[in-house]
Parts: structure tokens; C-alpha cells; sequence
């Protein structure tokens, strides 16, 4: 007896850590391209549920997935409407791996086959170099998922013949209500729908429960698996909450549905089993998860965007900041976290250049933060930088860190060169320097446009071009306006403050540019070719 226990959760220990190592191995191995096909491909709710989907049934884990979008929404690079499509689709996703038991893992004994996998993903890790070594994990860990699905069977066989589950109540609400809350515990405790499924099948499949109890059992487990969820939101930020609760209310609507409308579904799959060839058994029960599932989908996703507007009013966004998108949550996805605080300096940027295009132009500042708070918030997008994990073998992440730093310091020292001496501000507007200013006002409103997105083509070339016109105005009027305060015809003083302001002038508009430069460039354009290291004035 104790030897039918050591297999059973020795099997559904196997199984989890099969599906960790997979999940984990994948995500690591192909985790920048599915992370920027689920970001690509999720225009409208209907692409979004697609896109969820997909990834989920290649990474095995709805919860690799929905903490992804949660890292995406976070960092602002998908809207929370588009984020509840690809959780409806993570939800639909996880149904794949009951097929891949059914199918698979029941139907033929190939946990003893499944071993080389072991052996094979185990010598990648330790001998292969780069993402291959995550490959050898994902193989690792297939072949574990299927070592334990057989020993979750010799132990289910076992215990069928000692305790005889069949004789609890499978019909009636007590009945249903009764295998739920054994679903929900059962995934609750595993921390995981998807092994509690595997271990219903395994039960459906070794006769432990029959096939109306197993259906409640699988109900559970899709209600389960929102606890996880919500326990995971304490704390978080409001996008993580918001996304968290779309996943709890679907989950719970669906099951909800799937129990009021229980008999008609199982009426369905034996429609399906008497007309559509379909296999009695596991197989039938991987059907009925995905078929109500499926209805669940149905009904919400043709309202995902009135779902998602009364998740938001439910949940409204803080008062916005600088720094609203740097939320710790994406801390453990390198490639979000590093767009996130791309956006935070491109955010900083424009607000910088809005209030210095106001001053040249109106000769007063208007600025939507105060610099004490742009500075506090460069301050904290500094030490949200320097806690992204750097162990990513990408070369192009390498160059996006480089680039940010570049940025961040450009930003920091344009800060402090914000606010020139009132003389300087009074010399803006002396026909003089009229030149000076009209190539400062436009090169400011070039690296508006092109940071708002609104300029195409090398953009950032054409701001360099404007600072160094700017930078070359000065080298050519600093000896003349020398000359002409020795020859009697500028005041020293105002000389002096001329000079100070075409300074002025000349040093934001370097750290302007360089600013566009960094944040700007094309991320393939940056790839190919490592920009020139800087060189500050």
C-alpha cells in the first residue's frame, strides 16, 4: 500500500516537474520569438484568443502564458482588451495537454521509451552551448512527463482496489459539488489544472472514478486553478490585478455554466461518441474539457472589450506617473522588462523636449512634471534597470542594455542644463541669436515627432545633422563675437551672455540628439551593426 502511494505522488511529482522543465525550456529556448509573435499577433480579441492559445499549447503552461501578458499590459505594449483575449485563449490552450495524455501518454505505455528523452535532454544541458542547452530541457522534461503519467497509472491501479471512489455520488448537485471541490482542492494543492486533469484521466483510465465524476473532477480543477491566480495578484499592480481577475471570472463563469448545463454536455459527448467515432474513456473526457471550455470562449469573446471596460472600471488605474509601467512582475522577462524601460525614457524624453521647445518658443517653460520628478523617476527606472536579470545569451538585448544607459545618462545630465540662467532666457529672443534658436526649435520638434512615433525613415540622422548645424554655428560665432566685443561693438557683458546662451543651445541639442540616437534607432539596424561608444562634452 505505501508502495501504490510512493507511485502515485512520485508520478504526479514527475509529471509537474516534466511540465516545469518543459515550460522552462521553451520559454527559454524560443522565449523571444513567441513573446513577440503573442505581442504581434494580437490586434482584435479574436487574434489575441488565437495567439494565447497557440503559445499555450507550445509552452504547455497557461500560467507561463498569462503571467507573460501581464508583463505586456504592464509595460504598455498590449491593451488590457487585448490581454483578455489571450487569456481566454491561455485557457483554451491548456486543454491540449489532456489530449496529449489521452492520446499519448494512456493509450500507449511509452514511459519506458520516454527515458532516452531523460538522457538525451540531460547530455544537451551539460554539453550543449547557448539556447540549446533550454532545448535540452524541454526534452528532459517531455520525457518526464510521460515517465510519470505510468507511474500515476500502476499507482491509480492500486489504489481503484483498495478504495473504491466509484461508490461516492456521481449524480444529483451534492453529487457534482462533491468532485469539484476534490478538482479545486486537488489543483489548489498541485498548483497545477493540468496535472490535476492528468491525475483525473489517470483515474477515468485505471477505473478508479467513472465518467461523470471525472467530468465534475475536471470542472474543479478549470475553477481551481483561479485561486492560483488570485493569490498571485495580492500585491500586485493594477494591470497584474485586472488580468488576474478576467482569468478568475472566466474560469469560474465557465465552470459555473459547465455544472448548470452538465447534463447537455455529456448528453453532447455521447452524441459525439455515437455518431462521431469518438473514443469512450480518456479520450472522451479530454473532448468534454475542451468542449466546455470552448462554450465558455463562446460566450465571452464575442464581448471581450465590454468585459475588459468593466474589469477597468472595476479596477481603475492610479493616478498615471512617469514610472506606472515599471511594475517588478515583468522583472523575470528581460525582453518586456527592457522595452518597459524604454518606454518610461521615452516618456521622460518627450516631457523634457515638450518644456524646451516651450521656452524657446514662448520664452517660458511649460512642463507636464515637474524636473524634481523627472529626475525621481530616472532615479527609479535606474534601479528597476539594474534589477532585470542580465543572464540572456541575446546579443541584440545586449545592445538594447548598452543603448538604455547611453540614454539614461543623457537624460539625467540634459536635467540638469534644463533651466539656464535668466540672462540666458532673456538673450532667446534678441535677433542675434535668432538662427541658433530656429535650429534648436526645429531639431526639438524632429525628436518630438519621431519619439511620438510620427516620423518614418532614419530620423534620428536627421537630428544629428540639426545638432551638429547648431554645434558648427557656434564654433563659427564664438571668435567673431569676440572680435567684435574687442572692436567695441558688443558690450563685454552681453557678449558674455550671448555666448552663454548659444552654449546653452548647443549642449542641449547635443544631448538631445543623443537621446534620439539611442531611444531611435531600429532595433535590426542596432543589431547588425554596435554604435560608436559616446563621447560627452
Amino acid at each position: 500500500m505505501v508502495a501504490m502511494f510512493f507511485k502515485l505522488f512520485g508520478g504526479i511529482g514527475l509529471f509537474v516537474l516534466g511540465m516545469i522543465l518543459l515550460t522552462d525550456g521553451l520559454k527559454s529556448f524560443a522565449g523571444q520569438a513567441l513573446k513577440r509573435a503573442l505581442m504581434r499577433f494580437t490586434g482584435t480579441p479574436l487574434k489575441a484568443f488565437g495567439s494565447g492559445s497557440l503559445v499555450t499549447l507550445m509552452v504547455q503552461s497557461s500560467s507561463a502564458t498569462t503571467v507573460t501578458v501581464i508583463g505586456f499590459v504592464s509595460a504598455g505594449l498590449l491593451t488590457f482588451p487585448q490581454a483578455v483575449g489571450v487569456v481566454l485563449g491561455a485557457s483554451f490552450g491548456t486543454t491540449g495537454t489532456g489530449w496529449i495524455v489521452s492520446v499519448l501518454g494512456l493509450k500507449v505505455s511509452v514511459g519506458f521509451y520516454a527515458l532516452p528523452l531523460v538522457g538525451i535532454g540531460a547530455f544537451f544541458k551539460l554539453l550543449a552551448h547557448g539556447r540549446w542547452k533550454s532545448f535540452g530541457l524541454a526534452i528532459a522534461g517531455f520525457g518526464l512527463i510521460f515517465v510519470g503519467i505510468e507511474s500515476l497509472q500502476e499507482g491509480m491501479r492500486g489504489i481503484s482496489g483498495l478504495f473504491n471512489l466509484g461508490q461516492l455520488p456521481s449524480i444529483g448537485l451534492w453529487g457534482h459539488l462533491l468532485a469539484m471541490s476534490i478538482g479545486i482542492m486537488m489543483t489548489v494543492v498541485m498548483q497545477s489544472s493540468s496535472a490535476a486533469v492528468a491525475t483525473t484521466l489517470t483515474a477515468l483510465h485505471t477505473g478508479a472514478v467513472n465518467f461523470d465524476q471525472a467530468a465534475s473532477l475536471v470542472i474543479g480543477a478549470a475553477v481551481g486553478t483561479t485561486v492560483t491566480g488570485a493569490l498571485a495578484a495580492i500585491g500586485a499592480s493594477v494591470p497584474a490585478k485586472r488580468t488576474a481577475m478576467a482569468h478568475v471570472l472566466f474560469n469560474l463563469t465557465t465552470g459555473l455554466i459547465a455544472v448548470i448545463f452538465l447534463p447537455v454536455l455529456l448528453w453532447a459527448i455521447q452524441l459525439m461518441q455515437k455518431h462521431l467515432g469518438l473514443v469512450p474513456g480518456a479520450v472522451s473526457l479530454a473532448a468534454f474539457h475542451t468542449f466546455f471550455i470552448a462554450v465558455g470562449v463562446t460566450v465571452f469573446l464575442p464581448f471581450a472589450e465590454n468585459f475588459a471596460r468593466f474589469i477597468e472600471r472595476l479596477l481603475p488605474d492610479k493616478e498615471p506617473t512617469l514610472t506606472r509601467h515599471l511594475d517588478n512582475s515583468v522583472l523575470n522577462v528581460p525582453f518586456v522588462a527592457l522595452e518597459t524601460t524604454r518606454r518610461v525614457l521615452n516618456q521622460v524624453a518627450l516631457v523634457l523636449l515638450e518644456g524646451l521647445r516651450s521656452v524657446i518658443i514662448n520664452r517660458h517653460y511649460n512642463i507636464k512634471y515637474s524636473v524634481p520628478k523627472v529626475q525621481a523617476a530616472l532615479d527609479e527606472t535606474q534601479a528597476f534597470f539594474a534589477r532585470i536579470p542580465t543572464g540572456s545569451q541575446e546579443e541584440p538585448l545586449s545592445i538594447t542594455r548598452v543603448d538604455q544607459v547611453h540614454a539614461l545618462d543623457h537624460l539625467m545630465r540634459l536635467t540638469t542644463h534644463f533651466y539656464p540662467p535668466e540672462s540666458v532666457r532673456q538673450m532667446l529672443s534678441r535677433d542675434s541669436l535668432r538662427p541658433a534658436v530656429t535650429i534648436a526649435r526645429e531639431l526639438l520638434e524632429l525628436g518630438i515627432s519621431g519619439l511620438e512615433g510620427a516620423e518614418h525613415g532614419d530620423w534620428p540622422a536627421r537630428v544629428e545633422k540639426k545638432a551638429k548645424e547648431l554645434a558648427e554655428l557656434r564654433r563659427h560665432d564664438r571668435p567673431l563675437i569676440i572680435n567684435q566685443t574687442v572692436d567695441g561693438r558688443w558690450e563685454p557683458s552681453l557678449a558674455l551672455e550671448f555666448l552663454d546662451a548659444m552654449r546653452w543651445l548647443d549642449r542641449i541639442s547635443y544631448h538631445v540628439w543623443r537621446i534620439c540616437h539611442y531611444l531611435g534607432n531600429d532595433q535590426a539596424k542596432r543589431q547588425s551593426e554596435r554604435l560608436p561608444q559616446d563621447q560627452n562634452p
